[in-house]
């Protein structure tokens, strides 16, 4: 039976693929430009990739250490639980746009990560090759994203390290369909994802699964 972990967490990936696509879409788009439409597809598809191996890294780093201290102390498997329910609405404002709530946590990573790895740009420019679009994604996987680092909460609340990157692999399976289509459907799927109504009606999807998350961790809390 699959983990209803792993379902959420590419659902969430879907549901916030308006914000991938205001993130990535350019990047995503200039991939779209060569003339044979066979390298279109498969440098979109490697630089997709990239990025989901970046997720899938980054989820078994914060799986792998924060299960070992889950094992030692039930106190802290029940904050990363709390945690996780909190950035859940945290994320469900932000996608509609109601609230900076994740700005703050951006900034954080741009300034502690980003800052540092976007200097490898120059070596990966211009993108010829479906290697270089591979090693392109790798490094904007971890290009500063409230929506991303709300996702590795849930993958905190993973019991090892292969689930954590499991959780943030299924969250970027979740962008993929946005993502690898954006420079044949961008402007449409764009409207759509981006429209006022779709944002309140996805946003309060995920703010009632944080509700649902914090009810759970409140439950086991007084059990």
């Amino acid at each position: 039976m699959i983990d209803p972990l792993f379902i959420s967490a590419f659902l969430m990936g879907l549901i916030g693929s308006g914000h991938c696509l205001a993130m990535c879409g350019g990047i995503a788009s200039s991939l779209q430009l060569a003339s044979d439409k066979r390298k279109t597809f498969t440098y979109s598809f490697a630089y997709n990739i990239g990025r989901a191996l970046s997720y899938m890294l980054a989820g078994a780093l914060v799986a792998g250490i924060s299960s070992e201290f889950a094992k030692q102390n039930t106190a802290i498997s029940m904050s990363l639980s709390f945690i996780a329910g909190i950035f859940m609405l945290l994320v469900g404002v932000y996608i509609m746009r109601l609230g900076p709530t994740l700005q703050w946590l951006e900034k954080i990573g741009k300034t502690l990560i980003w800052q540092h790895l976007v200097k490898f740009n120059k070596y990966l420019m211009p993108i010829n090759s479906p290697v270089k679009a591979l090693g392109y994604g790798a490094l904007w996987g971890w290009l500063p994203c409230g929506l991303v680092y709300s996702a590795l909460t849930w993958a905190m609340t993973s019991p090892s390290a292969f689930d954590g990157a499991i959780v943030m692999l299924c969250f970027a399976l979740g962008t993929f369909p946005a993502m690898i289509t954006v420079g044949l459907s961008a402007q449409k799927l764009n409207s759509i994802i981006n429209h006022p109504w779709t944002r309140i009606v996805l946003g309060s999807i995920i703010i009632w699964y944080g509700i649902y998350l914090l009810i759970i961790a409140t439950d086991k809390l007084v059990h």
